[in-house]
């Protein structure tokens, strides 16, 4: 169960009241201003219900006390209320940005939610080389250079890259590998890079590439192209024909990107997003929706993606569509306009809210006809079909859910999944994992990996192993109590390790708050034939060629999959470390000198302080740290 944490108030909060309900609400209007800000509803055990903002605080707070007048889902939340907490802001505006960011954070039980938020990639070119490196980057932009996007997913920047690189044949390689090139690779030979690492193109041309590569992704391509034919021709004229043709082909993987069937250039706009709502059974019913998203930068579609808020089932759309766009653009780069297939009814204070964050102009428009009401009825069309097929999934997921609770005796529909799996070489680079599923499949996301760290543990004491991961693993849930507790726990062993399991658990106090179940392996260790323990159920196996069994064979083999894969990372890394790794003062560049002077580091281990103490940045008592660390 998800609670609250500490958050700085600005405004008088009142404590919890043995009252319910209205009651607790309408003592707080008392003390409530006429002035906008932020409001949030808590229950008895702390959990965050609502975040919600106001442009007249007390107004809005007014409204929960008239109980009647709500929908079920309403009063539900008004009834669980026993405290609340307020800030108050300068405006309506500032209201909406902090709302937004605090339901993004926070991720309240009430609220409309953005899920599978993740960071967008952009294309970078780096300035910071004499050859610019066009290359692919996710995260924060503190690399030198000019970036490009956000594009809607790695793929859509891998098809951009490619074209790019058969268009202006920029270098993808890293430095190293550019300082290291006596010959070209072949990334010149099959005409995708210009090879300057070995001055096959001189770097004023090569420069006039890159000049020409940030044209285009600025979206000035009609210009450039202008310019390339120009060349073409001058080209011909001296019966350079093959520069002629070299520019050619630049212009037609050009055009490929334009008018290409799948890339959906628009004529009519250069830059813009569209968001397009789709809801069960028509606009207004229903009870699950899609947001489909398309990019558009530089007069090129860079993409599209389909989200499914969370929200309850008698919310419309409108209102869906309008939280859904104060949390999308909350920490990313915000367009200069937003078409959309629907009226929102925070338009104006969206385009207020968003346009302060840009630090420039934002619209958001609902074309009626032409060119971008055809692309938004594309996004509506692409995000039923999305629907539609989430909702065949999430159907045959919640079968096999239903299935997994019947065979396995649980007493609700399990909505969490935790499954765990060790793995190790005799005890050598010894790993614990888990991977997390649900009724929306495997949350990849959320998986998790664990060194073995206890002392105490014996290599390959696959009991204490698993013991020690679920020890880090509750200890955390407990003292995080916003994450989200498993209702379920598979374990891949056998009785003792569900009795090492069962005794970690009793020892936190948290035994009674998940259901344990071991899957040991069958006979001859043969798919098909598993022993299932429980605590409170003798040993037992499910039928043969049946869905449940299937499904749990399936998680078993993904945590399998995901903790031999960290195993062998965490070998492939270690072969790789030198003992000079070890040695406190010894970075990067002073393991670089060493390996130069002596050539190895088993020669460093042998030399004396007095030899070591000669290499340039190696003083006399890193010398002998040095020396102590291999001569203990």
């Amino acid at each position: 169960m998800r609670k609250r944490r500490a958050w700085n108030t600005l405004y008088s909060v009142m404590g919890k009241s043995e009252k319910t309900g209205a009651e607790i609400i309408a003592a707080y209007v008392k003390t409530l201003p006429g002035k906008p800000g932020v409001y949030r509803m808590i229950n008895d055990s702390g959990e965050l219900l609502y975040i919600g903002k106001a442009k007249h605080l007390k107004k809005r707070v007014t409204a929960y006390t008239k109980y009647d007048s709500h929908p079920i889902r309403i009063k539900r939340m008004i009834r669980a209320t026993k405290t609340m907490e307020f800030v108050v802001t300068g405006s309506e505006t500032e209201a909406l940005l902090l709302e937004a960011a605090l339901i993004k954070r926070l991720k309240p039980r009430y609220n409309i939610l953005l899920r599978d938020d993740k960071s967008f990639p952009y294309i970078l070119m780096r300035t910071d080389h004499v050859a610019a490196q066009l290359m692919k980057h996710r995260g924060k932009r503190n690399k030198p250079g000019e970036y490009y996007g956000p594009f809607a997913s790695a793929g859509a920047v891998n098809r951009t890259l490619d074209t790019l690189q058969r268009a202006f044949r920029l270098r993808t390689c890293s430095d190293s590998v550019y300082a290291s090139r006596s010959r070209p690779c072949m990334l010149y030979q099959i005409k995708r890079c210009a090879a300057p690492c070995t001055g096959e193109i001189s770097l004023k041309d090569y420069a006039q590439l890159n000049r020409d590569a940030s044209d285009f992704l600025s979206g000035r391509s009609q210009i450039l192209q202008k310019r390339l034919q120009s060349r073409m021709e001058n080209a011909s004229k001296s019966l350079d024909f093959e520069a002629a043709a070299e520019i050619r082909d630049r212009i037609q993987a050009m055009a490929f990107v334009s008018t290409g069937k799948s890339h959906l250039a628009p004529k009519t706009f250069k830059e813009a997003d569209i968001a397009a709502i789709h809801k069960d059974g028509g606009l207004e019913g229903g009870g699950q929706a899609c947001v489909q998203v398309f990019f558009f930068r530089a007069g090129q579609n860079w993409g599209t993606n389909a989200y499914f808020p969370r929200h309850a089932k008698d919310q419309d759309s409108a209102d869906i569509l309008d939280a859904f766009l104060a949390q999308f653009y909350t920490g990313k780069p915000i367009p200069k306009q937003v078409f959309v297939n629907i009226d929102l009814p925070n338009k104006a204070l969206l385009e207020t809210a968003l346009s302060e964050r840009r630090e420039a102009g934002f619209r958001i428009f609902r074309p009626k006809r032409g060119e971008k009401f055809k692309l938004v009825e594309l996004a509506r069309r692409n995000a039923g079909e999305a629907l539609a097929r989430k909702m065949a999934e999430t159907a045959s997921q919640n079968k096999l859910l239903a299935g997994l609770a019947e065979e396995l005796d649980l007493p609700d529909i399990p909505e969490r999944i935790e499954v765990y799996d060790n793995s190790h070489i005799q005890g050598a680079h010894a790993t614990g994992a888990f991977i997390v599923a649900g009724a929306e499949g495997f949350l990849r996301r959320e998986y998790r990996t664990f060194n073995i760290k206890d002392l105490d543990t014996k290599p390959g004491d696959d009991y204490a192993m698993m013991g020690e991961v679920m020890r880090r693993r509750f200890s955390r849930l407990l003292k995080e109590d916003e994450l989200v507790w498993p209702d379920l726990v598979l374990i891949d062993g056998g009785k003792g390790q569900l009795s090492a399991v069962a005794r970690v658990l009793e020892e936190l106090g948290v035994l009674a708050r998940t259901v344990l179940v071991a899957i040991a392996k069958g006979a001859d260790r043969n798919a098909g034939r598993e022993t299932f323990h429980m605590l409170d159920r003798a040993e037992f196996t499910l039928p043969a060629r049946t869905p449940v069994l299937y499904y749990l064979q399936r998680l078993r083999d993904e945590a399998h999959r995901f903790a031999i894969g960290t195993h062998r990372a965490k070998r492939k890394k270690q072969m790789h470390a030198s003992p000079l790794d070890a040695i406190e003062g010894i970075g990067p560049g002073r393991k670089k000198a060493l390996l130069a002077w002596f050539g190895s580091a088993k020669s460093v281990a042998s030399a004396t302080a007095e030899d070591l103490a000669k290499i340039d940045g190696i003083s006399k008592k890193l010398a002998g740290s040095i020396h102590d660390h291999f001569n203990e």
